[in-house]
């Protein structure tokens, strides 16, 4: 699957939000490829958490060497202490053997949750210990390609709000009152507000950001 920004999108954010008309421009015309295995993407953020990117790659390269594939059969017939042996905490062990029992005894159907809504989904993988909202929003742009995703607890897309709106902060109503600005174009928002905090898009005078994002 691949996630593309259409210039229809574009100029419906910016008619939609005029700040954003700079912005958008900076989000780049290439596709990235979306996951798509929601359960696999899952465990990989699971894996992700408060760590660097070289060093989560290594740990999920490592189990999925393990366990050949990463399935929640897999996962479960692993012992945990051959998990540990990957590089993973006991915590997240206990949080990756968790999401596969939710999926083998039925409480979560990953594949059929894939084609839900939304919120459905994010409420769905915010019951499982370990996963947040923030995970579950980054795992419907990055696994799922879902177009409408304004991550408002993420700090980076904070951040990029700041110095878009020249301003310090937004209250819980403001930032709400954004998300439903933006819709349904939440997430070409998200991807220009991470450029945004990133310094790749100067804004009227303000200065470059390196402010991490968010992690769980």
């Amino acid at each position: 699957m691949r996630f593309i920004v259409t210039e229809e999108e574009r100029q419906g954010l910016v008619r939609q939000v005029p700040e954003f008309a700079r912005a958008v421009r900076a989000v780049g015309d290439e596709p990235f490829g979306c996951g798509g295995d929601l359960f696999c993407e899952l465990c990989r953020s699971i894996v992700s958490q408060q760590l660097a990117v070289r060093a989560a790659e290594a740990i999920f390269a490592r189990l999925n060497g393990l366990l050949g594939q990463i399935t929640p059969k897999n996962l479960l017939d692993a012992a945990p202490e051959a998990l540990r042996g990957c590089g993973l905490s006991a915590r997240k062990v206990e949080y990756l053997r968790g999401a596969a029992q939710a999926a083998i005894s039925g409480a979560i159907d990953f594949d059929r949750l894939a084609d839900e809504p939304d919120e459905t989904v994010i409420s769905a993988l915010s019951s499982l210990k370990g996963v947040g909202r923030w995970t579950a929003e980054m795992l419907l742009i990055f696994s799922l390609g879902r177009h409408d995703v304004l991550s408002t607890g993420d700090l980076g897309v904070r951040r990029g709000l700041e110095i878009l709106f020249d301003r310090d902060g937004f209250t819980t109503e403001e930032l709400a009152d954004l998300r439903r600005r933006v819709s349904p174009y939440g997430t070409l928002a998200s991807l220009a507000l991470w450029r945004i905090k990133d310094g790749g898009l100067p804004v009227s005078g303000t200065e470059k950001t390196n402010d991490g994002v968010e992690t769980i």
